[in-house]
């Protein structure tokens, strides 16, 4: 029924267009001749003005004139109708010249018509829109002041697009009363009628100067506003007791259907993000494109973000691996849904199981790895040593021989920064992990497999994170719980680590890329998880400590102060991309290496938590094995 509403109002459109283009051309002989248009046989222009309908009737709708709707009409429908109007006179003067070499019609008809259906084509629609935004405006009773009042934040096109399709909704939730420019070049103007009132720096002199209708809430237009300055908004949204809100972007205005308007709460990864990087997007499409992918821990955060990603770059095939089922099911449907045309297949296995592994690498055949299954739950795995081992060593060392039997050309191990210095069972593990593939692309003849290895830090929203342990606490009222007051972290956002991933990956095969070496991450600077907490308890429109507790509950098991992304005696090289940056490696000898993790993988088939702790030391001599305290934490 919608497309039939659609479809007749375009015809109304068009007919409008040609009964406005026939009544054109004897309008505008008359505005040139007035009363000498009698000199001019009646039947010439009446053929004249068939003639230059059927033209226009001929060119109009080819010419797109009815894609736009009138309600939303723009300087890009105004293009379109000037586009249109040129051709349809240039068209009919060329026409009528060759006939009759236009005898009797004056020379300057043409540009007189010209002008005359440009204003009854585009006239009308301007017009319509006009009267519906109007319209839209006088229906709101300005004295029962409905909508809760707000302060928009940027003076940009963003803000313009805002208050416009707030006046054009009935009953909008909101009703903007400012706007605030971030530099302060716009203050004194006005957006459609809103005064730009001052800078965010100003909130308090302004706060006073709306205190007959004061703000509840500030939304952020802005995109790409800067987390420093996000933060600062939020802090001075508090002091006024306003709440921040933010648009998701232009995209959020369904414009044409309706002019539903969504603002989002502010989320910490705008508090928390980075400039975004500049990415080489061709050399990532040709690193992925009609090759066979695998990604091992498909069904977690990063393996799933690397299985969306890469299926969006075009390989001809890609594997899921995954020894949950419905975490394999969902990512499964997911890549499904999203990218039909690329062939896949999931693989329900176990990256301990050395024959589960070899059968699927056997049936894809894969070109390029990327090994993201592990055991990542500090507390878990420092429990539970002997299934960190058998995962995260020997499943990774499954994962990397397999690659080098069936001719991968390049695997991607995803590792921590945990495995710096570790002080825990998980960290020591990856850090194996990272010294067998090393060991592995150092000992590579020249077309054999490489072994690239990525490190980076914690990714905002994981499972098992700190983001999402925070939401459960304040769903349920708090507290909050912080293992330190000066406890800090690395963070990212998934999509950020996971494109930086692909973009490392694209430089393992440049000549310049040192063997064994590991792609470390730009992660910013490192962020107190107490400030954190604040932050969060302050987008949920809470007081820190007034309405929502913080509690310091001591380190966890394994768990330090802070962590690094690269060890001492790795010296950083940069790359072709600021945010990527090359650790040169420790050099381990690959034979005594085998031996010590077969030593190891024994004790841990045998569940010898002891052993494997004690082993561990011997592997990475800088493990500080046991339950770290703050001092310890420090030292490392």
């Amino acid at each position: 029924m919608r497309g039939k509403i659609q479809l007749s109002r375009a015809n109304v459109a068009y007919a409008h267009d040609i009964f406005m283009a026939a009544i054109s051309l004897p309008l505008s002989l008359w505005l040139r001749m007035g009363s000498s248009i009698g000199s001019v046989p009646s039947n010439f222009i009446i053929q004249s003005t068939v003639l230059f309908a059927i033209i226009a009737a001929a060119l109009f709708l080819p010419m797109g004139l009815y894609k736009g709707i009138w309600r939303y009409a723009s300087m890009n429908d105004l293009i379109q109708i000037t586009k249109a109007v040129t051709l349809t006179v240039l068209v009919f003067a060329l026409i009528l010249f060759v006939v009759s070499r236009a005898e009797f019609l004056p020379r300057s008809l043409p540009i007189i018509n010209w002008f005359v259906l440009m204003a009854l084509l585009g006239g009308p629609r301007f017009v319509y829109r006009l009267v519906k935004d109007r319209h839209l405006e006088l229906g709101t009773d300005t004295k029962e002041k409905p909508g809760i009042p707000v302060l928009l934040m940027g003076a940009g096109d963003e803000a313009e697009t805002f208050i416009r399709a707030i006046r054009r909704q009935p009953g909008a939730a909101y009703r903007i009363v400012g706007v605030l420019d971030e530099k302060g070049r716009r203050v004194g103007r006005h957006i459609r009628d809103v005064p730009v009132l001052g800078t965010p720096e100003q909130l308090d002199i302004i706060m006073r100067r709306l205190a007959a209708d004061r703000p509840q809430r500030m939304i952020v237009t802005k995109p790409g506003l800067d987390p420093g300055l996000m933060r600062r908004l939020l802090d001075l949204a508090e002091a006024q007791g306003m709440t921040i809100a933010r648009l998701p972007g232009l995209t959020a205005f369904q414009t044409g259907v309706g002019d539903e308007i969504e603002v989002k709460p502010v989320a910490v990864e705008d508090l928390l993000g980075r400039p975004q990087a500049v990415l080489d997007r061709p050399a990532m499409q040709a690193l992925i494109a009609r090759r066979r992918v695998l990604v091992t821990g498909a069904g977690g955060t990063i393996g799933g973000e690397l299985a969306r990603q890469i299926a969006a770059l075009g390989p001809s095939e890609i594997g899921l691996v995954d020894s949950s089922e419905y975490n394999l099911y969902s990512i499964d449907l997911e890549i499904a849904e999203h990218a039909p045309d690329i062939a896949r297949q999931a693989y329900l296995a176990d990256i301990r199981d050395p024959q589960a592994m070899a059968s699927v690498f056997a049936g894809l055949k894969p070109e390029l790895v990327f090994h993201a299954a592990a055991l990542k739950h500090v507390p878990i795995v420092e429990d539970h040593v002997a299934a960190g081992v058998q995962t995260n060593i020997a499943g990774s060392r499954n994962v990397a021989d397999l690659c080098r039997e069936h001719g991968a050309r390049i695997m991607i191990l995803i590792s921590t920064d945990k495995a710096v210095n570790p002080t825990n069972v998980m960290g020591a593990t990856k850090r194996v992990a990272e010294s067998y593939c090393q060991s592995l692309d150092r000992a590579r003849d020249d077309n054999g497999c490489r072994f690239l290895t990525v490190r980076f830090g914690n990714v905002l929203g994981s499972t098992g994170s700190v983001v999402p342990l925070f939401e459960r606490q304040l769903a349920a009222g708090g507290p909050l719980t912080v293992t330190h007051r000066d406890i800090t972290r690395y963070f990212m956002t998934t999509r950020e680590a996971v494109e930086l991933v692909l973009q490392a990956s694209t430089l393992a095969t440049a000549a310049n890329t040192a063997a064994g070496g590991i792609m470390v991450l730009d992660m910013g600077e490192p962020v107190k998880i107490i400030d954190l907490a604040e932050q969060m308890i302050r987008l949920a429109g809470k007081r820190p400590y007034e309405d929502i507790d913080i509690s310091i509950v001591g380190l966890r098991p394994g768990e330090n102060l802070y962590e690094e992304l690269f060890h001492d005696a790795e010296s950083l090289a940069p790359t072709d991309n600021a945010a990527i940056r090359l650790a040169t490696p420790r050099v381990a000898d690959h034979e005594v290496l085998v031996r010590a993790i077969d030593e190891i993988c024994a004790a841990a088939n045998e569940d010898n938590n002891d052993t494997c702790r004690s082993l561990l030391t011997g592997l990475v001599p800088e493990f500080q094995s046991g339950t770290a305290d703050a001092t310890s934490a420090t030292a490392s």
